[in-house]
């Protein structure tokens, strides 16, 4: 079963209704299991559960069929975000714009090319969609998705 996941702010922002959107849309379309995702940093007072964030979710979009709803803590976003995305060995990521540029800047801190997308395909053989809130999204496929 295809495996979307997508993570998001909570309480959700504008551009991560837009982003949720795009993966719901995706998900119906591949017939996948979709995962929200929620990082919790370990730094910020504020904590969000799982019933928060499915919450938020529902208020939004209505209940979300073959969902997941995922909250994980950590130092940096990105690496958790990684993290899971491995764990739940994604075939899509729907990210964006916005978490494309800080992944950007982790990546360009580890290597001289900071194409995210790219490292995202060699590290986890994913499809990446960066999804920008008024413009279409951009999707670039792996070899994963794109010999299946």
């Amino acid at each position: 079963m295809p495996q979307v996941v997508v993570p998001v702010r909570y309480p959700l922002s504008e551009n991560s209704r837009a982003t949720l959107a795009e993966a719901i849309q995706i998900a119906d379309e591949e017939d996948a299991d979709l995962t929200v995702l929620h990082v919790n940093l370990y730094q910020n007072s504020h904590h969000v559960d799982r019933t928060e964030l499915k919450r938020a979710v529902e208020q939004s979009f209505g209940h979300v069929p073959r969902t997941r709803y995922v909250v994980r803590s950590g130092m940096l976003v990105e690496e958790t975000i990684l993290d899971e995305v491995a764990a739940q060995d994604a075939d899509i990521v729907v990210i964006g714009s916005k978490q494309a540029s800080r992944w950007r800047q982790m990546i360009r801190r580890l290597v001289d090319d900071p194409d995210v997308e790219q490292f995202l395909r060699e590290e986890l053989d994913c499809e990446i969609v960066t999804v920008e809130p008024d413009a279409r999204p951009s999707r670039h496929s792996s070899a994963r998705s794109s010999g299946s």
